[in-house]
């Protein structure tokens, strides 16, 4: 993915798929075709811009509002889209300029310690002593400041996207009550009464998709934990659920879930950083099962009073060399670009903080299953 340092093009933005599909809605929702071009073409056509520059044309016989009303649809999409790469090329320098601090750091501890070893060696074990605790504060220091940014992204979503689609609801359920007097007014037999009909039916799909992008911001907030402090009395299971819900969302192709919750105690710990780990093993599963699959979700209180969370895929699996550094940072056995390698590195950290433990178990071809416990209580 490229800095955009200059206006971007549409098809830098959304991929031919993707395109498709935004055009695919389009036409549902106009009930006429029209596409979504990068040029104009001979046709009718609306400009679609993006910071004052036209990116894109909105093409189709219809009617020059329809052509807007898409063209000003398309510009909101791609006005997020915008700001999510520009996000995203932000949080991609940052690692990359905090793995470079930290090859630096790592590359004057050792020559350190063979400074240290070669004049004493009764001194080694006191160095790495330090050197644990650096590195346990580095990773600490850049976990809080992650964090923080997600709170502050998901404040921003929230108020952004939450005032509008209050607007929205209100006003549908205003035209549903107008549909109705109108309804009255006609006769039963009227000819208007099947288009009304119709137009009750899309009101009601209005209505729900807004319902559901208002469940979403939810779940973004709770996931991120905007309005808890440091250490709270937190419930696993909602925490899974949400994370689930946002796995779900975030995959194109959302993957087949089961779960089996059982009713547990509520633990202390810090619910963005669970949440966060959470998340980022059931998106693992998520991507291991992306050529098709199911992921099973279980908890339990064990007789040893610790919460047991298992997540079974029946993915693609793990080769025993990877598996071995899996938990290595910045390892991933993704292609170049799909990942930073630092999901499950974060997550045994954030395990381990909370006192717990991870263990994961995989076969080529067969699925993986990581298998986390927590103490019900804080020793």
């Amino acid at each position: 993915m490229r800095d955009f340092e200059h206006d971007p093009s549409l098809a830098e933005l959304l991929d031919p798929k993707a395109i498709s599909q935004l055009s695919t809605l389009l036409s549902s929702l106009a009930d006429s075709e029209l596409q979504l071009e990068s040029s104009a073409g001979s046709g009718p056509a609306t400009p679609v811009e993006l910071n004052l520059d036209t990116i894109g044309w909105i093409t189709g016989d219809n009617p020059e509002p329809r052509r807007r009303a898409a063209a000003s649809l398309v510009e909101v999409v791609l006005h997020y889209v915008y700001k999510y790469r520009l996000a995203a090329n932000l949080h991609r320098s940052t690692t990359e300029a905090s793995f470079q601090a930290l090859e630096r750091q790592n590359e004057a501890l050792r020559q350190s310690e063979t400074r240290y070893r070669e004049l004493a060696e009764s001194l080694q074990d006191r160095v790495d002593s330090q050197v644990e605790v650096i590195r346990q504060a580095q990773q600490e220091l850049y976990e809080s400041a992650r964090l923080r940014a997600v709170g502050y992204l998901a404040a921003g979503v929230a108020h952004e996207i939450n005032n509008p689609i209050g607007f929205i609801k209100s006003n549908l359920k205003v035209a549903n009550e107008y549909v109705d007097e109108l309804e009255e007014a006609l006769p039963e037999q009227h000819t208007c009464q099947d288009t009304l009909a119709d137009f009750r039916a899309l009101l009601e799909e209005s209505l729900a998709g807004s319902t559901r992008i208002a469940s979403i911001v939810a779940d973004l907030k709770a996931f991120s934990s905007i309005d808890q402090g440091e250490y709270v009395s937190c419930n696993i299971n909602q925490l899974l659920t949400t994370a689930m819900h946002l796995v779900q969302t975030s995959h194109p192709d959302a993957p087949e879930m089961t779960t089996t919750l059982s009713d547990l105690p509520d633990i202390p710990g810090h619910a963005a950083r669970l949440s966060q780990a959470l998340f980022n093993v059931l998106d693992n599963a998520a991507k291991a099962v992306e050529d098709g699959g199911t992921i099973a979700v279980q908890t339990r209180h064990t007789n040893a009073d610790t919460i047991r969370i298992e997540v079974t895929d029946t993915g693609c699996g793990i080769d025993a060399q990877s598996l071995d550094h899996i938990f290595d940072p910045f390892f991933t056995t993704r292609q170049v670009g799909s990942g930073t390698g630092l999901g499950l590195t974060v997550a045994r950290e954030t395990i381990t903080a909370h006192q717990g433990s991870i263990d994961i178990t995989s076969d080529p071809g067969q699925g993986t299953r990581v298998v986390i416990e927590l103490p019900a209580k804080r020793k």
